[in-house]
């Protein structure tokens, strides 16, 4: 791939705007879980193969299963999550294709049926956050390392 912008090397300023999101949402009230579920599925809507790459290995570590990894895509098919869960997926991708048809009362109100509205806040900023992210690494080429 032709070489792209450094964002982070070229306006330092603004890849640390960025980080502040992240600092926010580590001293959030979210689960490990649900921040991996998040950011895992959302970069596999927008496409970026170095977000999956980065926080599938960051779910694995968590003591996240290869099986439910392996599955996320297709959660709507599988016993493997929760309720809770599958309300959580279904928001984050409500969010990430909001340009589709926005998100539905019915997508909001079944999250707002497990979380309270601190936490709702907060998974909408994860969302909101992880497809910026997505954004910044698709469209400047960040490659995959191999390991």
């Amino acid at each position: 791939m032709k070489h792209r912008v450094n964002i982070e090397e070229t306006e330092p300023k603004a890849y640390k705007a960025m980080y502040g999101l992240e600092g926010y949402l580590q001293s959030s009230q979210l689960s490990k879980s649900h921040k991996n579920l998040i950011k895992i599925r959302a970069s596999q809507i927008n496409g970026c193969a170095y977000c999956i790459d980065m926080h599938t290995k960051e779910a694995l570590k968590a003591g996240e299963t290869q099986q439910r990894l392996f599955l996320i895509a297709a959660w709507r098919e599988t016993d493997l999550f929760t309720a809770e869960e599958k309300a959580l997926l279904e928001l984050v991708e409500s969010v990430t294709l909001i340009h589709l048809a926005g998100v539905s009362d019915q997508v909001y109100e079944a999250a707002a049926g497990f979380f309270n509205e601190n936490y709702l806040a907060e998974l909408l900023m994860a969302i909101i956050t992880i497809n910026a992210w997505n954004r910044l690494a698709i469209t400047t080429h960040l490659q995959v390392v191999a390991d």
